[in-house]
C-alpha cells in the first residue's frame, strides 16, 4: 500500500515523516524563550489561539542551538495531547511512495541513530524516515538527564 510522506530537510539531512503525524507546516513568527529548558526547547509560540512548544530538532541531533535567524519553519504535530512545532530547515514535497518504508542500510551518522526508523526513497533519492514523537521522547529524556 502506498504511504503518504512529508519530505523535508533537517540539520542538513533529507528526512521523511509519515504524513499521519503532521498537522501542518507553518512559518514561525515570534518564539519566546523559556528559562531553564534544555537547548532543544527553542521556546513557545502562538498559532491560531493556541500555544506551541517549539522544539529545535537540530539541537537534539547536534547538541547546539539553531541560530535565531534560521528558526523560521516548523512541522506542527499533536503528540500525547500537546501541540509542538518541530523546527526544520525546509520542506520539499508531500508524496506517495509505493515502496513505503525500507530498512536502514549502509552507514548512518551515530547522531541520527536514536531517531531513524528506516528509509523512504522518492525518485531515487533516499530520505531518512523519522518519527516526530521520537524527537519529543528524546527531548524529554535529555531534559531529565
Amino acid at each position: 500500500m502506498e504511504q503518504l510522506y512529508l519530505l523535508a530537510t533537517l540539520a542538513g539531512a533529507r528526512i521523511a515523516v509519515d504524513a499521519s503525524e503532521v498537522e501542518a507546516v507553518v512559518k514561525l513568527t515570534e518564539i519566546s524563550p523559556v528559562p531553564g529548558m534544555g537547548v532543544h526547547v527553542a521556546g513557545l509560540s502562538a498559532l491560531r489561539s493556541r500555544v506551541l512548544t517549539i522544539i529545535d530538532v537540530a539541537a537534539l541531533i547536534h547538541r547546539r542551538a539553531t541560530p535565531a535567524d534560521q528558526r523560521d519553519l516548523a512541522i506542527i504535530a499533536n503528540i500525547s495531547g500537546h501541540s509542538y512545532g518541530l523546527m526544520v530547515d525546509g520542506v520539499s514535497d508531500i508524496c506517495r511512495v509505493p515502496e513505503g518504508e525500507l530498512p536502514l542500510r549502509g552507514q548512518l551518522d551515530p547522531a541520527w541513530m536514536p531517531f531513524a526508523r528506516g528509509v523512504v526513497e522518492h525518485e531515487g533519492v533516499p530520505h531518512l524516515l523519522v518519527s516526530l514523537a521520537g524527537f519529543i521522547e528524546a527531548g524529554a529524556q535529555a531534559q531529565a538527564a
